[in-house]
């Protein structure tokens, strides 16, 4: 089993910045990606990004966020980062880190641990 525990949400004024933390424990090894997704009231859940734990050498975007958030990883803390600038109003939700233990992946339903969620807010 792992345990995901994110923290970093926020409210924050559109064009802000806010940086997500998640720390694993437990069966961490069996690691291959960690991703953050997001769940927007009345949406479904959506890929944000992914980053492969070993080498972190290769990371995924959604188009909607890419060149404004960045996924990064500290091995020895075992925990994976979400930096979010230039935040919108439509970036509101509840975001999510997630363990894949089978290969690198942006499907939602091929990622094995979950975290509670953290709420992020950004006023217009």
């Amino acid at each position: 089993q792992v345990q995901l525990v994110e923290s970093g949400g926020g409210l924050v004024q559109a064009g802000g910045s806010l940086r997500l933390s998640c720390a694993a424990s437990g069966r961490t090894f069996s690691s291959i990606a960690r991703g953050w997704f997001r769940q927007a009231p009345g949406k479904e859940r959506e890929f944000v990004a992914a980053i492969n734990w070993w080498s972190g050498t290769i990371t995924y975007y959604a188009d909607s966020v890419k060149g404004r958030f960045t996924v990064s990883r500290d091995n020895a803390k075992n925990t994976v980062f979400l930096q979010m600038n230039s935040l919108r109003p439509e970036d509101t939700a509840v975001y999510y880190c997630a363990v894949a233990t089978k290969h690198f992946t942006k499907v939602a339903e091929e990622y094995d641990y979950w975290g509670q969620g953290t709420q992020v807010t950004v006023s217009s």
